[in-house]
């Protein structure tokens, strides 16, 4: 990314990058959508599904602050963070969010999302961005994750 943005600068354009937020990213993937694409997008079998399954379903949680103990809580979505194949799931989850996006281009980096574009023109830029800041906020929705807009920010690159 870093080098299409100098090149960029020398061509005289403006770059915009887009910094998203998904808010509680690893804690709000849809388990039965995980597995959907599991299948669809990468040719995972029923045994190997079945087996992501069971290690998703039938956790709980408690929590401990200053000797107060909390009751359980199931866990009804998310995948581990902590684990080896939490950011791996996660991964496969946004895998195909690129697909959505025409004006932009994605760097993905496990929960952290950045879009860009460039142009002459800062109003077309600005059209860029939005636009698929319109089909990222669709693909969110599809997928039953939400986008913390507070912590969404701007970056404009250029020599102008």
């Amino acid at each position: 990314m870093y080098d299409e943005w100098l090149k960029n600068m020398d061509e005289g354009k403006i770059t915009g990058l887009v910094s998203l937020d998904i808010k509680k990213a690893f804690d709000s993937i849809n388990h039965h959508i995980l597995m959907l694409k599991m299948k669809d997008q990468f040719g995972i079998r029923e045994n190997e599904l079945n087996w992501f399954t069971s290690s998703l379903t039938d956790r709980q949680q408690v929590c401990c602050v200053n000797d107060h103990i909390s009751s359980w809580k199931s866990i009804e979505s998310g995948v581990p963070q902590g684990s080896i194949l939490g950011p791996l799931m996660f991964l496969s989850y946004i895998n195909d969010l690129p697909q959505y996006l025409k004006f932009t281009t994605p760097g993905l980096y496990a929960d952290d999302t950045q879009i860009f574009a460039s142009s002459d023109n800062y109003d077309e830029l600005v059209e860029l961005l939005n636009s698929d800041l319109k089909n990222i906020s669709r693909w969110l929705s599809d997928n039953k994750l939400q986008h913390h807009t507070t912590k969404t920010k701007l970056m404009l690159i250029g020599s102008r």
